[in-house]
């Protein structure tokens, strides 16, 4: 378990609550009452193991039907949640997308989160976290599928999809750290992996197999350095 290993903070693939929902894959849309029971119960749980912990979830607010990702401190309490803002065109049916970045805190380490889309092909919305202070940016996704595909076998390969390089890029071209945490399926286009500051991939879960990756960062090495020298001027 994560905490057994000093984990802190875990975090879960997209929409984790109450699943994904793919073409081979129904998933019953959650009430609003069964979703804020789940919220209660992931507190409890956060504080029973003194570990923060973000989860992807459906979401109400304000007749909206979001997709987020929920922060809860290891003593149980919800610090908030990222929307995601730039829905994939097949998801325009599913969700209404938010319009407002957050950074978090936990134990001092800052941090922002994108999902899915929005990090893949969107990196604006990672660098405005690394020029607000984040150390790491939280990456839950879902690429894949358990019908069709090719299976992976090394990381980053020149033949594989582009997401693992992105991931590499979303690091790189900040100066931060970059987690992407995905599902565990049998064709998957992408590993849950973390980024070290300048590009290199530090852990990966093996394709296929369950699992968690626990593995520990130095804040200090994301400086930020080349999101902080983005001239935003140069483009209005």
């Amino acid at each position: 378990m994560p905490t057994e290993k000093g984990a802190i903070l875990i975090c879960f693939p997209e929409t984790f609550i109450p699943g994904y929902p793919l073409a081979d894959v129904t998933v019953r849309k959650a009430s609003e009452e069964e979703l804020k029971a789940a919220l209660e119960n992931l507190c409890r749980i956060a504080a029973a193991n003194n570990i923060a912990i973000i989860m992807p979830m459906d979401w109400y607010d304000n007749g909206k039907f979001l997709n987020v990702a929920k922060v809860i401190s290891a003593e149980g309490k919800v610090l908030g949640y990222q929307t995601k803002n730039q829905l994939d065109p097949s998801e325009d049916t599913t969700w209404q997308p938010g319009t407002e970045r957050h950074i978090f805190e936990v134990s001092g380490l800052k941090f922002g989160i994108t999902i899915c889309h929005e990090g893949f092909r969107y990196p604006e919305s990672v660098r405005w976290a690394a020029r607000e202070g984040a150390s790491i940016v939280f990456h839950p996704h879902l690429s894949g599928s358990d019908v069709q595909g090719t299976k992976l076998t090394d990381w980053g390969n020149i033949n594989s999809p582009y997401y693992e390089k992105a991931m590499m890029m979303r690091a790189l071209e900040n100066t931060i750290y970059f987690a992407s945490v995905g599902y565990t399926m049998q064709y998957q286009e992408a590993a849950t992996s973390l980024i070290a500051p300048n590009g290199k991939c530090l852990a990966y879960q093996a394709y296929g197999v369950e699992g968690i990756i626990v593995a520990e960062i130095d804040p200090a090495k994301a400086t930020g350095l080349l999101a902080k020298r983005f001239k935003a001027e140069l483009y209005e």
